[in-house]
């Protein structure tokens, strides 16, 4: 049986970057990835652009194919504001980066063999055992079916809301699950509507009841896709209509900006998004959830992957502090209070996002806010409170009955 100071169950971006810090550190670390990398990973693959904190020694064109500057905002496909997230006023520019999560977990992944970490892809976690000393880990490979078993004084489970190391824990057994679908779809810039640029982000919020539909451009093509939110631990997943209606949302949207398509041709992809629902245990004993696996996805924008990067790393340094058991008290100074009121404000957008829309996302600084709140420079904390007097002051006091802040 070999044996590790860590093994790290996953690829993506949580998993890579507590892999590359932890293996920095001089501990032997082995990553495992079900999958042979590169592999396609369903994502809308929007980070903000602060990600380059969290990465100084990676070049972004490495994995950066569009830096978005702007967002079409629209309802029911009408209505369009396009907004820039860089006001003449602002002194700091923002964007948000636009990658394929294939070729950027595939850079992490990279990153942290080079750190030292024994990247092993291609390799299914079947079992994960605890003992009073350690973790032993059971998987095989998916073509070889060589059997490995490595035991390690710490497991992270970077496997994703489904994944094995979760389910071998009694964690999150109450998850607010979002239900995303979406498209990859090859485009040639000039075709179609003509705000269909590299610098444009589209967000449509009306033709999807309590979600929001997208389209993100890419190098040489475009990311569409429609998800449910279910801010109230509900799993979207449960509703057997909704993969119809956001095939529908999806193919409406590429209709009205002008995308030419062979809906036969099509092919959508479902994933689960584990949103924040509130504080709870992220650690059991020597297993310690990250991304997706311990539900830190955004409850109103959705996004995830600037929040996974940071998860890793603080799993790595509570292992590398020999503080474990405080990573869970960790994840939530940083992320909880910020997270709750997200949650707060997600209840109000999804429920009444027609008002919200006019009176919110049309403001002239929402799209500005909206990226700063992405980047981490503002907090829902700041921002929920006001957001909400805005919206009390343009409608009526007593329109929002349940609303206390």
């Amino acid at each position: 049986m070999q044996t590790y100071d860590v093994i790290v169950c996953g690829a993506g971006p949580s998993g890579t970057i507590a892999a590359a810090e932890l293996a920095q550190a001089g501990l032997n670390v082995a990553l495992l990835e079900k999958q042979f990398l590169p592999r396609h990973k369903t994502c809308g693959g929007g980070m903000p652009m602060v990600m380059q904190n969290q990465l100084r020694d990676l070049a972004p064109e490495a994995f950066v194919e569009s830096d978005v500057t702007m967002m079409r905002h629209t309802w029911k496909f009408e209505d369009p504001y396009l907004a820039s997230m860089n006001p003449r006023s602002t002194d700091e520019r923002l964007s948000l980066w636009m990658v394929q999560r294939s070729i950027f977990d595939n850079t992490l992944a990279e990153r942290a063999a080079k750190f030292g970490a024994d990247l092993k892809d291609g390799i299914s976690v079947r079992a994960i055992e605890t003992e009073a000393d350690g973790v032993i880990v059971r998987a095989q490979g998916i073509k070889t079916g060589n059997e490995f078993t490595a035991k390690a004084r710490y497991v992270i489970g970077a496997d994703g809301a489904n994944g094995v190391t979760v389910k071998a824990t009694q964690l999150r057994k109450k998850r607010a699950i979002a239900l995303a679908m979406e498209i990859e779809h090859p485009h040639q810039w000039g075709d179609g509507h003509a705000d269909l640029r590299p610098e444009i982000a589209h967000l449509e919020y009306g033709a999807v009841k309590r979600g929001y539909a997208w389209i993100f451009p890419k190098a040489d093509h475009l990311n569409i896709g429609a998800g449910v939110f279910r801010p109230d631990n509900q799993d979207a997943r449960s509703d057997r209509t909704l993969r119809t209606v956001l095939q529908k949302t999806i193919l409406d949207y590429m209709d009205a900006v002008g995308v030419k398509y062979d809906p036969d041709a099509l092919k959508f992809h479902a994933h689960p998004l584990p949103t924040w629902g509130g504080k709870e245990p992220l650690h059991e004993g020597r297993i310690l959830l990250v991304g997706d696996a311990a539900g830190l996805i955004n409850p109103i924008f959705g996004d995830g992957i600037l929040h996974a990067v940071k998860s890793g790393g603080i799993a790595a340094r509570s292992i590398i502090d020999d503080a474990a058991e405080e990573y869970s008290d960790r994840i939530h100074a940083e992320f909880a209070a910020n997270f709750d009121a997200a949650l707060n404000l997600a209840r109000i957008f999804y429920q009444w996002s027609g008002v919200c829309y006019k009176y919110g996302v049309k403001y002239e600084k929402s799209t500005r806010y909206a990226t700063q709140l992405l980047c981490g420079d503002l907090l829902f904390t700041d921002m929920a409170g006001r957001a909400m007097r805005r919206l009390k002051r343009s409608i009526g006091a007593n329109f929002f009955p349940a609303f206390n802040g």
